[in-house]
C-alpha cells in the first residue's frame, strides 16, 4: 500500500513534535518527581521560573540533562553549591528558581 506523501509529511510531523516535546520537559505538571531510589524525599521544591534547566554539574556552564516547567515539583537534596540545588546523582537547578513546598524540610 502507497500512502499518500501529505500523510507521510503529517505524520511525521507530529512524530517528530513528540519526540522534540517529550525530551524538553523532565516531568511534566502533575507528575511527581522522586529520589533515584525511588523515596520519597523530605525536601520538594516547586519552580519558579518559566522553565527550568537541570544541568548535570552545579555550574551554570555544565550541560543541561533536563527541564522543568513553572509549577513542576521535584523532589531535591538540602545540598546547595555555588546557587546550584541537588536534585539527584548528576542532576542540578538554579536553587534561586526552586522554592520549598510548605512543611518540607529543605534546609
Amino acid at each position: 500500500m502507497i500512502l499518500p506523501k501529505g500523510t507521510l509529511l503529517i505524520g511525521g510531523g507530529l512524530v517528530a513534535v513528540a519526540i522534540i516535546y517529550s525530551m524538553g520537559v523532565d516531568p511534566p505538571n502533575g507528575q511527581s518527581a522522586t529520589t533515584p531510589a525511588g523515596n520519597v524525599s523530605n525536601c520538594r521544591m516547586t519552580v519558579t521560573a518559566d522553565v527550568l534547566n537541570v544541568r548535570a554539574a552545579p555550574d551554570a556552564k555544565a550541560g543541561i540533562v533536563g527541564k522543568y516547567k513553572n509549577g513542576a515539583e521535584a523532589d531535591a537534596d538540602k545540598v546547595v553549591q555555588n546557587g546550584f540545588r541537588k536534585l539527584g546523582d548528576n542532576r542540578w537547578a538554579s536553587n534561586e528558581f526552586l522554592k520549598p513546598l510548605a512543611g518540607r524540610d529543605c534546609g
